[in-house]
């Protein structure tokens, strides 16, 4: 008797073999949305996606590391999302607004890579060098375009590091806002992005307007 289609069928996988890591990497994320970081364990991930514990540390040795590279791929998009805001822009005041528009859009559409880069589960000068270029490049993103706008005499003089914090301060703190539902009506997000940008540059522009 020839075996049933059923019997023939193999169990369907939620991974594609050789791209454990990937899966992994959105399996936390999904955990993280649904339950927080703290609810991030290996051995459930992998009891979820159906793998031993020995494929999985050849991925990720603990949790730390696992946590690690989802931080290093919310720095990585980060980076990449305001430079080409920068670029795209024109690389002037324009270009710094969308910056700032870019930087909160990026953590509203992915809270999960968002509250373990800035919630202190990781710290990118102990966990690995990629994790700690990765951070550091997100920053001097918008360090650089702050030189920019300082040669262009378009912003203040002020020392340029502590006005790219004065920048992320508040930029962080609308997206903050925004990830943990403490902006819930339609729109309120952007509308507090917009206002929070304009006053912002008035506050850096070079003109000392008020």
């Amino acid at each position: 008797m020839p075996p049933s289609k059923r019997a023939a069928a193999k169990p369907s996988r939620p991974y594609h073999h050789g791209n454990l890591r990937r899966a992994l990497l959105d399996a936390a994320l999904a955990t993280i949305r649904s339950e927080g970081v703290e609810g991030v364990t290996l051995r459930e991930i992998g009891a979820r996606l159906g793998v031993s514990r020995t494929a999985l540390y050849r991925h990720f040795a603990d949790k730390r590391a696992l946590l690690a590279a989802v931080a290093t791929e919310g720095f990585r998009t980060l980076r990449q999302r305001l430079v080409a805001a920068w670029e795209d822009g024109g690389e002037g005041r324009a270009a710094f607004q969308a910056m700032g528009a870019a930087y909160v859009r990026f953590a509203v559409a992915n809270p999960s890579h968002y509250r373990v880069m800035f919630g202190g589960f990781v710290d990118p000068d102990a966990e690995d060098p990629e994790l700690a270029a990765e951070a550091a490049g997100a920053f001097q993103a918008l360090v650089d375009a702050l030189v920019t706008l300082q040669r262009d005499a378009i912003v203040r003089g002020d020392e340029t590091v502590l006005m790219a914090r004065y920048v992320w301060a508040v930029v962080h703190g609308v997206a903050v806002l925004g990830i943990d539902g403490q902006l819930r009506e339609a729109g309120a997000v952007e509308e507090l992005m917009r206002y929070a940008l304009t006053r912002l540059g008035t506050g850096i522009d070079s003109g000392g307007a008020t």
